[in-house]
């Protein structure tokens, strides 16, 4: 018995070596990806603090300036202040909107039988083929007839809802056992209380990821602020820091500035929910 015992240990050892043996090489392979994807934000921190000569100099130098004054510009030239609080409303708007909206339309295509439902459910993935910037001119034309263009209505609304929300939440829906939704209806819960007690506070971490996306994307957006408005007043982040790109010269320094103190509160944003972000994430392909 010992000898046998033995003879599985030895036979074990070589798979085991060949396993140890792999994991140097994933971890270089993962600290080099993940220095790759750190370098442009740790040479948007060098350039932010060098001169305007330094920074367009060839070779560049890898190392930064002393030039801090290039943050005090960012306020300067633009309303730094009052675009960030535009960027802030519109993002926390649109991810409120996305996250009251979008769980209900997933519960139906999910949970509910209604005649239809699966060609309704087509056009809503339709909607994410079509290019967006198919949109704007329509879009635009709403807006300019309700009288809400240099506004925050317009930066709000049309990003309240999103097919991509519907399609994630679903998937997260679709993943619980209908034990549950039998259960509540024996208690007698209604549908309105199945959705609102039961099921949505399981798809908690589908919620968390859909509201982290779509802060990010909202917070990055820039393509229609820049088309319903021109007041700098009224402008996002986004829109007040392409605005400081000249036709003949940039003051990248002074750019850099700008998106880096644009880009923290996303990134602590994403820090702090990083791992509700992964799971939610990692729910929505359960089941389908």
């Amino acid at each position: 018995m010992a000898e046998v015992r033995a003879a599985g240990r030895a036979a074990d050892r070589p798979a085991r070596r060949s396993r140890h043996g792999r994991h140097p090489l994933v971890h270089t392979v993962l600290i080099a990806a993940s220095l790759a994807m750190v370098a442009p934000f740790v040479w948007q921190i060098i350039t932010s603090l060098k001169s305007l000569s330094d920074a367009t100099h060839v070779p560049p130098s890898p190392l930064p300036g002393g030039q801090w004054d290039n943050y005090g510009k960012v306020f300067d030239l633009l309303p730094f202040g009052r675009q960030f609080l535009n960027t802030l409303l519109m993002s926390l708007g649109r991810t409120l909107g996305q996250v009251v909206l979008c769980p209900m339309a997933a519960y139906a295509f999910a949970r509910l039988r209604f005649p239809g439902r699966g060609f309704l459910f087509g056009l809503f993935l339709a909607v994410l083929m079509v290019p967006p910037q198919l949109f704007i001119i329509p879009q635009y034309q709403i807006m300019s007839d309700l009288g809400w263009l240099n506004s925050l209505q317009a930066l709000i609304l049309p990003g309240m809802f999103s097919a991509f929300g519907v399609f994630l939440l679903r998937q997260s829906f679709l993943a619980l056992p209908k034990e549950l939704e039998e259960a509540a209806r024996i208690d007698g819960a209604g549908p309105w209380r199945i959705y609102w007690s039961v099921m949505l506070p399981l798809v908690r971490p589908g919620l968390v990821a859909l509201a982290v996306l779509a802060l990010l994307w909202s917070w990055n957006d820039l393509f229609w602020p820049l088309v319903v408005n021109t007041d700098p007043d009224k402008m996002t982040l986004s829109a007040g820091l392409a605005s400081l790109q000249g036709q003949f010269q940039t003051d990248y320094p002074v750019l850099m500035a700008g998106s880096l103190l644009a880009s923290l509160p996303v990134i602590a944003v994403f820090a702090l929910l990083q791992r509700q972000f992964v799971q939610g994430i990692a729910h929505t392909g359960v089941k389908g």
